[in-house]
């Protein structure tokens, strides 16, 4: 078989349409990473005073969460950017409502690395701590409530395909 005979493999078309979302989330994360509140970039953001400074047992762990946490903030955005087409695929549900979804999915992806980073830069801060008990924990909540409104969308729609 030739090279101009072959045809085009879907595992290879998909491999390809998640290259770039790939390389999104790798870079933005890698910023991500780099300007957290404790790192090189982050001192628009520095810690709280009378923040604990965290013991040698600690510290790694609190480096791979600000990790996992940069990466789910370059894949919230990469999804922001590239997923709406894939929520829009297996949606029954409202034009609004699978909108709304696609971006709760990427807020509760990319949520996490402002979310900390703020807890740490406000510190114990009364008022800081509840612009981000509403900022992000409120939102969280109805991101929560959209995404199950859609998945029950989603259940109803097949329910009744089914009959």
């Amino acid at each position: 078989m030739s090279a101009n005979s072959k045809s085009l493999n879907p595992s290879d078309t998909r491999l390809k349409s998640w290259i770039a979302p790939a390389i999104l989330t790798l870079v933005l994360a890698a910023v991500a990473f780099i300007a957290s509140p404790n790192a090189p970039l982050g001192t628009f953001w520095a810690p709280a005073p009378g923040i604990p400074q965290p013991s040698s047992a600690q510290l790694p762990l609190f480096i791979l969460l600000n990790l996992a946490e940069a990466l789910t903030f370059g894949m919230g955005v990469s999804f922001l950017i590239f997923g709406y087409p894939l929520v829009r695929a297996i949606s029954p549900a409202s034009v609004n409502l699978t909108r709304a979804t696609h971006i709760s999915i990427a807020w509760l992806l990319f949520n996490w690395w402002p979310h900390d980073s703020l807890h740490l830069h406000v510190g114990l801060e009364l008022n800081g701590l509840l612009a981000i008990e509403y900022g992000f924990h409120v939102t969280l909540m109805l991101a929560g409530a959209i995404v199950a409104a859609f998945f029950l969308t989603i259940l109803r729609q097949r329910a009744t395909v089914e009959r």
